[in-house]
This record gives C-alpha cells, structure tokens and sequence, in this order.
C-alpha cells in the first residue's frame, strides 16, 4: 500500500517532470531534457492505478502546458481586450482541459502494465512497449481531436539533437516515439542489472548512433537544371503593433510600411510579406494597390506574396496569401485556430466571446485539397500561422512544391516563448520535407531556413527590416513526405500488440517484480 507520503512526492515528481519538458524546447534547445522528463513521468506512476495514475498524468500534463503555453494568456488579455481576470481563468481551463489527454495516457500505461504483471510478463515489455506506444498515440490523438492541438509534442524539441536524423523518415511522432523508447531504455538502464542492463545501455547507444546517421544523408536534390534553383528572397518584417492593427487610421501608415521596404528590394525573385500584413479585405486595395504592385513586380522580374483577408461575393471571409508577378493565385487557410479565426458552438457560447475583441474573427476554412500557391514558375507549399504546427497538412503540398512559405502574425503572443517555439515546429516542416522554407512573420521571428531545418538567415523580434538570403528550388520525396505518419503509427500499434501477445503467452524474462522494476 502507497502512504500519502508517496502519493505527495509522485504528485511533486509528475510536476517537475512536466516543467522539465518545457526547456528541451526552444529557445532553451536542451533537448536532452525530454527524455529525463518521460523518465521522470514513468517514475511517478510506478504502483499506481486507476484514478490514482490518472491524475498523476494530468499533473504532468499541468506542468507541461502551464509552463508551455501560459502566453494564451497574453493573446486574451492584452490583445483581446479581455479582463485580466477572466484571461487567467480561460488560460488555466485550456491548461486543465489540455492536460486530461496525459492523465489518460498514465491511466492506460498501468492499466496495461498491471495485466502484463499478472501474467508475468517480461520485465522489458512496460517501460519498452506499452510506454513508447501509448504516449506516441496519445499525442497523436491530441494532433486532431477538437480540430487538434500539437504543440509541445516531445519530439518538437529533437530538432537540433542527434534524433533530428529521424524526421525525415518518421516526421514528429518518430521523433517522440524515440524520446519515449530511450527514457524506456534508461529506466533499464538504471533498474535492471546484468545482460538486460547491458542490452538497455546498448540499446540506447545505438538508437542515438542510428538516427545520427540517418542524419547524414539527402532525401531531396535540387529541381532540374531546366528551372531557376537558386532564388534570392526578401521577407519583409513591418513590426506593426498589433494593438493599432487593425484601427482605421494604421491602414495608410502599415502600407506605407510594407511598401516602401518592398521597393528597396525589387531586385529579389522572390518578396514575402506576413500574414493579413494589409489589415483590409482585398477587394477593397485590388485597384489602388494590388494591382499596381502587381505591375511594378513583373517590371522588376520579382513575384510578391502577401497575406491579407480576402471576401467572396455571397460574404464569407478568408485568411489568405495571394500571389502577385509574373502569376496570380490565391491561397486560403485551410486549419483555423478556434476562437481565435473561427467560433465553434457560435450559438451557445456568443455571449462569452463578446469578450473577446478579435478583429475578423468569423474566417470561412479554406476548402482546397492541397495547400499549393503559385508563385511565378513554382508552386510553393503555403502555410499560415498554426498551419504550420500541422506536419501532415504541410506534406500534403509535396513533392509538388519547390520550397515551403510560411506566415505568420505572433505578435499575439508578445515576448514570450511562443514566437521561438512556433520558428522551432516551422524548422521541423522543412526537415520533415526536405525543402526550403520561408517564414515572414509581422514583428518576429522571420526566418530562411534549410532543408536540414537550419536557420540560415533570421531578423529579431519586434525589429522592423528586411531579411534577404537565398533559397533553391528542390525536388524529390523524403520517406516521410511519402508515407506521413503511418508507418510510426502503425508500429505503436504493433508495439501493444506485441506487449498484449507477451501478456497472453505468460512469458517471464526475469522472475518478480512489476514490469519496468528491477527484477
């Protein structure tokens, strides 16, 4: 029997576990960190059950996202108009509501592990089986359920570690699949002794040898000779306060902005500007603006996208890029934050979100069956904002696209880690793909990054400029882009399948103990 003492010191551990995960993230980049906090997880949940080990999971996942993600607060409060008090509330329920998904992880890892341990089960088959698989789908499922929330997923923060050789194979659930497995491995590591502790060392060691490797190799070529590979860019970063944004009065002065830094760099192929960077539908700038920046651009050989809400005829609004130049296209955003682009349960829930002053806050979704835009002779994957967090939406532009466009307005976010932590999920689209990407955003973090997720260029935040750099035209497939998320998918699933045969066979790999324990 567990004494409260020990239920309050795994309470603690669950907390600090989930904290934990929070700096392998960017801009701390300490992904080591990830694998200590699933160590730290699994360890707290050892002779738990049952609601016990539920709410233990939603601890971690307190920790996780309280840490993570409390710059929703800022987006409410100071952008949103809305009662500091009522903006910490909303923020805490998201946090609560958000964590449930780590409370039913724990839930079914012992679940499992306790029928594994009435029929003696390898001593292997918790902590390397049941524990890996569970939480790459339960992540999996928080990717979708709800329209989907995959921020902070352990393996967003692998990027700059020897696993970041593993995306583009597997893409982001491959990457945490592996986190899960070495904090498995170390939990042997530090529990088993003999030939299992030596398998456990060794296994660790390869697996962080392996995808360092995979690290080395090229899953895309440059586009063919016939085309333009190498293209100079311009991302333009006009720091526009989104406080004064979207006021009648900043409309000339943001214009003024975006158009005298586009001038000084018509000498690009290619000139970005961020999302809704002109805060007014296009209909109502086509003939003033558009339409002669169209004809400047194709004078100078330059293609200009810019992100602006475009209206359709019978009313319904979208968050859009449109392509000006030598072509014209349009692009609308296909995945929606809610409450913030779009309300669900807009009938019920009206009288709450009066609250809260978001301009254009009714966009339609865009309905395309791939997210391509035509810019000049490429087509380009496009993404804007949260899209980017979305691996399986940015794939679905491949291998068509020649590199990857990605907009962005964090200034909702203020200084915090969200800005950095949104550029991080964007250099993992760009590895995933092997493509080049581009991101412009309105007051920070632009980047150019590479095909190996590297940031080659990149402005500040809240510094008004141009960042200019190059890029190439790339085509080709990575497995990833082939397969998406499939094949790591279905290997959890054989994973279960393995540990429950192991289960029903009443196979024992070492006598006493529960699994995951020293035997």
């Amino acid at each position: 029997m567990n004494s409260p003492r020990d239920g309050w010191l795994s309470g603690l551990l669950a907390l600090l576990s989930g904290a934990l995960m929070v700096p392998s993230f960017a801009p701390f980049h300490l992904y080591p960190l990830a694998v200590l906090s699933l160590l730290g997880f699994y360890r707290a949940l050892r002779g738990r059950t049952g609601a016990d080990a539920f709410r233990l999971g939603w601890l971690f996942g307190v920790a996780l996202f309280g840490v993570g993600v409390s710059w929703v607060r800022i987006s409410l409060n100071e952008f949103g108009n809305m009662p500091a008090l009522i903006a910490n509330l909303l923020m805490l329920l998201f946090v609560a509501a958000m964590a449930l998904y780590y409370g039913l992880c724990a839930w079914l890892i012992r679940l499992l592990e306790q029928w594994l341990a009435n029929r003696a089960a390898p001593v292997w088959a918790g902590p390397l089986l049941v524990f890996p698989a569970l939480w790459v789908l339960v992540e999996w499922l928080r990717g979708w359920l709800f329209t989907g929330f995959p921020w902070l997923l352990a393996g967003n923060g692998q990027l700059d570690g020897p696993l970041a050789g593993l995306a583009p194979v597997l893409g982001v659930h491959g990457l945490s699949l592996a986190v899960a497995v070495s904090a498995g491995l170390l939990w042997g590591l530090l529990h088993w002794s003999g030939q299992p502790r030596r398998r456990a060392a060794a296994g660790l060691a390869l697996l962080w040898l392996f995808a360092a490797m995979l690290g080395l190799l090229q899953w895309t070529r440059p586009a063919p000779a016939a085309e333009q590979r190498s293209l100079q860019v311009s991302l333009i970063q006009g720091n526009v306060d989104q406080a004064v944004k979207w006021d009648a009065d900043g409309l000339m002065p943001t214009l003024d902005i975006y158009l005298t830094l586009t001038r000084a760099h018509l000498d690009s192929d290619l000139i970005v500007w961020p999302e809704t960077a002109i805060p007014e539908f296009f209909h109502r700038v086509e003939e003033p603006l558009l339409t002669s920046l169209g004809e400047t651009a194709r004078a100078a050989g330059a293609e200009v996208v810019i992100g602006l809400p475009v209206m359709i005829p019978d009313g319904r609004y979208y968050n859009a890029l449109v392509s000006l130049g030598s072509a014209e296209d349009q692009y609308f955003k296909r995945h929606l934050v809610p409450f913030g682009e779009f309300l669900p349960f807009k009938r019920q829930l009206r009288p709450l979100i009066d609250w809260f002053e978001v301009p254009m806050s009714d966009f339609s979704r865009g309905r395309a069956e791939r997210p391509l835009l035509r810019v000049g002779d490429w087509p380009a994957g496009a993404s804007i904002c949260y899209e980017a967090v979305f691996p399986e939406e940015v794939r679905e532009a491949l291998p068509e696209a020649a590199f990857l466009i990605n907009v962005s307005n964090d200034a909702w976010f203020g200084d915090s880690l969200a800005p950095h932590q949104h550029l991080q999920f964007a250099r993992l689209r760009a590895l995933e793909t092997g493509r080049w990407l581009v991101r412009a955003t309105n007051t920070g973090i632009s980047a150019i990054i590479d095909p190996h997720g590297r940031v080659q260029a990149r402005l500040p935040l809240f510094e008004r400029a141009a960042l200019t750099g190059t890029l190439e035209a790339r085509a080709g497939a990575t497995p990833f882009v082939r397969f998406g998320s499939r094949p790591i998918l279905a290997g959890a699933g054989l994973m279960l399948l393995a540990a429950l045969l192991l289960g029903a066979r009443g196979r024992s790999e070492h006598a006493g103990g529960e699994p995951g324990q020293a035997g």
